[in-house]
């Protein structure tokens, strides 16, 4: 007896069009193919197609999705020892046949699931032809909505008939560029006897013991007794299952184990847990992952103020500085574990701890889950129904329940996850979108989201928390989106009123907000090839997926900062007040605590060059608004706010240590005369936060135009203007520079010889790889800063600080005033 075995079959794949609008060069042609792969990156290897990241290509590419695509490869066989052989599919996107020497084998509709194919009948000696067929998702999709009836949806395909990731159709970040392919791998599954089929270790802590109950289910070949053991610290437990069963429960209990916490909180450490089955003393198969020892639970309790939204992990609340997490890539095999690993490093250099995965994407992969549980980063993973009414008729039912046993049992080992939520947005959209008289009475997903998403929860991963949807009131008859109760999305300020706006909502959770602006300057030189580049020009325009959204860019601009003529002045522009925005926003968010307990700002990441909430473009350079987060995320945060008719110094104190200072409250002119200073000691505990009032002599000014208040708590500063930027006295930046090869990079010492807002150096300009350390700096008169940049190429001095990549506020409202 030997154990089973795996083989991939990802070599030798070629792929060819079949019917719809094919150009002729591309007609009949047999275009080698990469699996795990899609069908345009495999076109675009192959020199044939525009980079539809590029200018408006998108628009030339669009016939890809509305074709027919056939994958086809050889592989050898000879028979083996074993009894059983399964084809298994990982991910096949989206609308499949599978053929193998000519017998039809499977047909998929459902790009999340694994499909598990027994062949041992139809395998031949010698060479094996495979064929995979793949049916246009656009016209499928179209067809799959006449026969489900219509069902309102966002933007131009119906996505939500069928199960396919649904920002592959477009969205107002993303290309319309519905693909094709083998996305995940594809192996040769041999075996005899037994196998592990599914292994859920539920894990648990009471106090210092940790204890997993490993749920084992098995596919038999054999009427004999298998023993299965699970080993974990040191220590191996075992069960039998019987002969006629299929299921057992090794129930471990390991003693003094060292807590799992979110990063900020305490360490991350993980136990390798590798199970084991045998069959008459003889090794059949094997699973191994990690695991960690913590609690999660995500409340939702009435009280006084309406329903509060908190994550609280071993026992200790905490509150939630993330983002939203959306796929990497408009092409998603082009994500692999390095890229992801930058990503988190640009989310742990923005201080976040928890990233939700957005309901319109993917269930992510395993590297992604992996490097979330070694950096203490929460996950929250929205299952895949986004912006839509979904059907709970067949098809579809049977293929979600599908899709999320399969996921949930793949994901819930790991200790970053927190949050199994149901939907993004639908429950709100029915409630508030007018769904209801277009529905005309059919279903549209509620069932899922309150019945079989739950279910399927409990039974796979209990005592992990589930939410129905986001935004959440926490019941049914509260409606979504209840500033006072449970998670809230805020997109009115973005769409229709002003970002200071943001103070007048006291949420309790906000799951999502945020505000536009433009991908860096080298991702737009690098995709846009428009001459002259204007913010209307038509590759620019191509890149704003937004509806109005340059306008929207425009109105939230002009109340605060004058609108440039100048390209790269508008690009500065629009690439700070989106900055300041979020950072209002988060600060607002931060005072209030604990009322509000997280802000998740919309979004981390982009998937292509694009105008966008993102604070890393599509080409991952960080934009300003990266750094913006990184200072109000910061674990000590001061902040000046409105409290009714007053000003207050709000200091938030999320580390672990009480902070003891003393305040520094200065009122000064814009040249650095004091004119008034008030000092108060203060104390902080940890976890919590501190209000102090600023007196009335303080906080008065005699120009507001000309006037600031500076908080200064030991090396934590705050800032509050009582003039917007474009009503101010700013004057033309005075500042004195100094470049400095050190190791790993460069040092620019910067001086302001006056008041000199938001200093940033858009190192991208002059190196896209090169990488700075701070943006956003205010120096009052005579102070100084040194950025760090990190690279590894030399780079100009003189343009590493010349007007056009050493940027300030003063730039744009001096000249302009």
């Amino acid at each position: 007896m030997t154990g089973a075995t795996v083989r991939p079959l990802h070599d030798g794949w070629s792929v060819r069009a079949h019917r719809g609008p094919i150009p002729a060069s591309i007609d009949g042609q047999s275009i080698p193919a990469t699996v795990p792969g899609l069908v345009h990156t495999d076109l675009l290897k192959a020199n044939l197609i525009p980079d539809p990241y590029l200018d408006q290509n998108e628009k030339k590419v669009t016939w890809i999705g509305e074709s027919d695509w056939e994958y086809t490869t050889m592989f050898a066989w000879s028979a083996d020892a074993h009894d059983r052989h399964e084809l298994v599919f990982e991910g096949l996107d989206t609308i499949a046949t599978v053929t193998l020497n000519g017998h039809r084998i499977a047909t998929t509709r459902n790009q999340h699931r694994t499909y598990r194919i027994p062949v041992h009948e139809v395998l031949i000696d010698g060479q094996n032809e495979l064929s995979v067929f793949f049916a246009s998702p656009v016209a499928e999709a179209d067809r799959a909505s006449l026969a489900l009836g219509y069902r309102p949806h966002t933007y131009s395909h119906p996505f939500n008939a069928i199960r396919k990731a649904a920002c592959n159709f477009g969205w107002d970040w993303g290309l319309d560029s519905a693909s094709v392919g083998i996305w995940k791998p594809v192996s040769l599954h041999a075996w005899s006897t037994a196998r592990l089929s599914t292994v859920r270790p539920v894990v648990s802590v009471e106090g210092s013991t940790g204890r997993v109950s490993v749920n084992v289910d098995i596919d038999r070949a054999c009427d004999e007794a298998v023993v299965v053991t699970a080993a974990i610290a040191g220590e191996t437990f075992a069960s039998t299952i019987p002969a006629g069963t299929t299921t057992a429960t090794i129930d471990v209990t390991i003693a003094d184990v060292d807590l799992w916490w979110p990063r900020g909180h305490g360490g991350q450490p993980l136990y390798h847990l590798a199970v084991d089955a045998s069959v008459n003393g003889a090794f059949v198969d094997s699973w191994t992952t990690r695991v960690g020892f913590r609690t999660i639970a995500v409340q939702l309790d009435p009280d006084d103020e309406g329903t509060s939204f908190r994550f609280v992990v071993n026992g200790e609340p905490v509150w939630i500085r993330g983002a939203n997490w959306i796929p990497d890539d408009a092409f998603i095999t082009r994500v692999d574990r390095a890229r992801l690993a930058r990503r988190m490093d640009q989310a742990e250099f923005a201080n976040m701890n928890l990233l939700r995965i957005w309901g319109g994407g993917y269930f992510e992969s395993d590297d992604f889950y992996d490097l979330c549980d070694e950096r203490g980063i929460l996950v929250w993973q929205d299952f895949l129904f986004a912006c839509a009414a979904y059907a709970e008729e067949e098809p579809l039912w049977s293929e979600v329940e599908a899709e999320v046993r399969d996921n949930v049992t793949r994901i819930m080992p790991h200790p970053s996850l927190a949050l199994w939520n149901g939907n993004n947005e639908n429950i709100w959209g029915y409630e508030e979108w007018g769904w209801a008289k277009r529905l005309q009475g059919r279903t549209w997903g509620l069932g899922y989201y309150l019945d079989l998403l739950p279910r399927l929860v409990s039974e796979l991963d209990p005592g992990r928390a589930y939410t129905p949807g986001s935004p959440w009131s926490g019941d049914t008859k509260i409606l979504a989106n209840d500033y006072d109760h449970g998670s809230v999305h805020l997109w009115e300020l973005w769409n229709r009123v002003d970002y200071p706006a943001y103070r007048d909502i006291h949420a309790r959770f906000v799951a999502e907000f945020g505000w536009q602006g433009p991908a860096s300057w080298s991702s737009i030189e690098r995709s846009i090839s428009d001459n002259p580049l204007t913010p209307e020009s038509p590759g620019m325009i191509h890149h704003q997926k937004a509806t109005d959204g340059n306008d929207k860019l425009t109105d939230g601009l002009v109340a605060h900062l004058p609108l440039p003529d100048d390209t790269e002045d508008w690009h500065w522009a629009m690439s700070l007040n989106q900055a300041l925005a979020v950072t209002l926003a988060i600060e607002h968010m931060r005072s209030e605590s604990p009322r509000c307990m997280g802000s998740v700002v919309w979004q981390l990441n982009d998937c292509w060059p694009v105008t966008s909430w993102a604070a890393v473009d599509g080409y991952g350079v960080a934009k300003p608004l990266l750094y913006a987060l990184k200072h109000a995320y910061e674990d000590r945060l001061l902040t000046v706010q409105p409290r009714q008719d007053s000003l207050a110094v709000v200091a938030v104190n999320d580390s672990a240590e009480d902070w003891d200072g003393e305040y520094v409250i200065r009122r000064l002119k814009f040249d650095g005369t004091v004119l008034a200073e008030n000092r108060q000691d203060v104390r902080v505990e940890a976890r919590s936060a501190a209000t102090v009032t600023i007196d009335a002599a303080t906080r008065t000014p005699g120009d507001a135009n000309d006037e600031l208040l500076v908080v200064d708590l030991g090396a934590t500063r705050a800032f509050w203007f009582f003039a917007e930027y474009r009503d101010s006295a700013l004057e033309p930046a005075r500042l004195t520079t100094a470049v400095e090869i050190v190791d790993g990079g460069v040092d620019v010492t910067v001086k302001a010889d006056n008041l000199v807002r938001d200093i940033s150096l858009l190192v991208d300009k002059v190196d896209p790889e090169a990488v700075v350390d701070d943006q956003l700096i205010t120096l009052l008169p005579g102070e100084s800063v040194v950025f760090h940049v990190t690279t590894d190429r030399p780079i100009d001095a003189q343009q590493l600080v010349s007007d056009r990549v050493l940027r300030t506020a003063n730039q744009l409202v001096a000249d302009w005033t």
